[in-house]
């Protein structure tokens, strides 16, 4: 109750600063099960666009502990289906937690497999928790404005959502195993950007240059 009603409020919130907002591919998300969901992670408000995309689909999502030393925000995160990760030192939470998520209630995941917006380089993390929860994952990409504020400006928000990316052929999650369902990840966010706008070129701002924003 209390996420619908936050969902609600926050898609209208989004509504009013930006309407020109596209959600593309919205029939490759599984509507009767739940999945993992996986994008380049580009701003800090993205997952709110791919949640309203996936709508009635709700999401458990990771977040930096740092959030939950706030009490009326840890209010708020809890109830989102929000749970901790320290980034400098990630416990086996970060993988048992999400895993669990998918296999007893009927939350999807949503998950940046860079864990920063400040990398580009994919963590094993993603195709762990899919593999051994046996869900599919969707991979999702986001362009427009890199800053809050650039979306007051009107400019084009775009949600693409491509087909779930097929691991059933990879039998062991070693090091080369989670190394080629990354490279599939990384392969299918670039058709999606590609698909989206064939020129498209994202350059991952330097961390200084987001923090100004």
């Amino acid at each position: 109750m209390f996420y619908a009603f936050i969902f609600g409020l926050v898609r209208v919130l989004i509504f009013l600063i930006n309407t020109n907002t596209r959600y593309e591919g919205t029939e490759n998300l599984p509507k009767d099960e739940n999945y993992v969901l996986v994008g380049p992670h580009r701003t800090w408000y993205e997952p709110v666009f791919f949640a309203i995309g996936a709508w009635p689909r709700r999401f458990s999502f990771m977040a930096k502990k740092e959030l939950f030393n706030n009490p009326i925000l840890r209010f708020i995160l809890v109830r989102c289906h929000a749970f901790p990760v320290d980034r400098e030192n990630p416990g086996p939470s970060v993988i048992k937690t999400p895993i669990r998520t998918l296999k007893n209630t009927d939350l999807s995941v949503m998950i940046f497999p860079s864990g920063s917006r400040y990398s580009d380089e994919l963590k094993g993390g993603a195709a762990l928790i899919s593999k051994m929860s046996r869900r599919k994952i969707v991979p999702a990409v986001y362009q427009g404005p890199l800053s809050f504020w650039g979306l007051w400006t009107k400019k084009r928000v775009t949600i693409s959502y491509g087909e779930p990316i097929d691991i059933s052929d990879i039998k062991k999650m070693d090091k080369e195993g989670i190394a080629e369902v990354e490279q599939r990840m990384q392969n299918s966010f670039k058709q999606l950007d590609q698909k989206i706008n064939p020129n498209f070129v994202y350059t991952r701002p330097e961390k200084k240059q987001l923090e100004k924003k």
